[in-house]
């Protein structure tokens, strides 16, 4: 009796994993994907909608926002000539993966698909090991950004030889809260980026990242990036000094399809720090985009964030993998 249950048993289950084999193999006879170079000029505006239309969250893409896609690409340390290097995949010309870098090649690299295509991680990460590694003292090296919340991508890179080499947090402030009240000192002003100096902004943001007192010429530069197509200059906030130098200045971007904000980028020159003008301007933008209908806004990992409200929802983890090269790649 027990050894005919147990029969019984052993059949139902041979009849279960066939049904899900059957189900599986009928689900890769429908799925047909197949993967590609990024085509800049053609595919810059695909992959920002498959970015949105794909935003999690929970592991917020592995941070592979559509505007920080977008920033970077119209950044002037970003390698244009190597773009052909990402890859694409696509399901009857639906984009449903990409791997690509940050803004140059092996460094600061990102995986991502649409959910129901996690399967294709292992070969999104050979695409990545192949097109856009770097060689370095004889060896290839490759670093892939992911959240916390994203375990399937952590054990793909474990189980490839990859380990953790930096960390980072990831913040939001919630627009539920009440913003802060500070305001600015006597004799400053606040304006939108609509009729920008850029010369003024380029030396605000060149010293306030700490290049240095004497900036390069490069403004264009600036006026190339901030004329990113997503790019909206009334959200921009610059604090005006009393003699009319730009003594902090922002740029916020408002994703309307996922209702939040993101904050890229912001910069105060040392001499006016510590005056609560990274504040005022903060919350000037975020209520701006508030009012489009924004729910929360994405900012940095430094201190200053949390002192004024923001709060960790993930971390960033960088993974890194080094090994020998073969000697065929460039």
């Amino acid at each position: 009796m027990y050894t005919s249950i147990l029969t019984i048993h052993n059949r139902l289950d041979i009849w279960l994993y066939s049904i899900i084999i059957d189900k599986f193999l009928q689900q890769k006879s429908v799925i047909k994907v197949t993967s590609r170079r990024y085509k800049i000029l053609t595919d810059f505006n695909k992959v920002y909608g498959f970015l949105q239309d794909t935003y999690d969250p929970v592991t917020l893409n592995g941070n592979l926002l559509p505007q920080y896609f977008e920033y970077a690409h119209m950044h002037s340390y970003f390698n244009f000539g190597m773009t052909h290097r990402f890859g694409l995949w696509e399901d009857k010309g639906k984009i449903v993966g990409i791997a690509c870098y940050e803004m140059q090649p092996g460094k600061c690299c990102h995986l991502h698909t649409d959910k129901k295509y996690v399967f294709l991680l292992p070969e999104l990460l050979e695409w990545a090991e192949r097109e856009l590694s770097i060689k370095e003292s004889g060896n290839r090296s490759l670093e892939i950004w992911i959240t916390d919340k994203e375990p399937n991508k952590k054990e793909l890179l474990v189980s490839n030889g990859y380990s953790l080499s930096h960390t980072d947090k990831l913040k939001t402030f919630d627009y539920k809260k009440p913003f802060n009240g500070r305001t600015l000192s006597e004799g400053f002003s606040i304006i939108d980026g609509t009729k920008v100096d850029y010369v003024k902004l380029h030396h605000c943001w060149w010293k306030g990242f700490d290049h240095g007192d004497e900036p390069d010429g490069d403004f264009e530069g600036r006026i190339f990036g901030l004329n990113a197509q997503h790019a909206d200059m009334s959200l921009m906030t610059i604090a005006v000094a009393p003699d009319g130098e730009y003594a902090c200045a922002l740029g916020m971007w408002y994703d309307e399809k996922n209702k939040y904000a993101y904050l890229e980028p912001l910069a105060t020159i040392p001499k006016y720090r510590r005056m609560g003008l990274a504040t005022v301007c903060l919350t000037e933008s975020m209520k701006k985009t508030k009012a489009l209908g924004a729910e929360y806004c994405f900012g940095g990992s430094r201190e200053f964030y949390d002192v004024i409200g923001f709060e960790t929802v993930c971390n960033w983890e960088l993974w890194r993998k080094e090994w020998e090269s073969d000697g065929l790649q460039k």
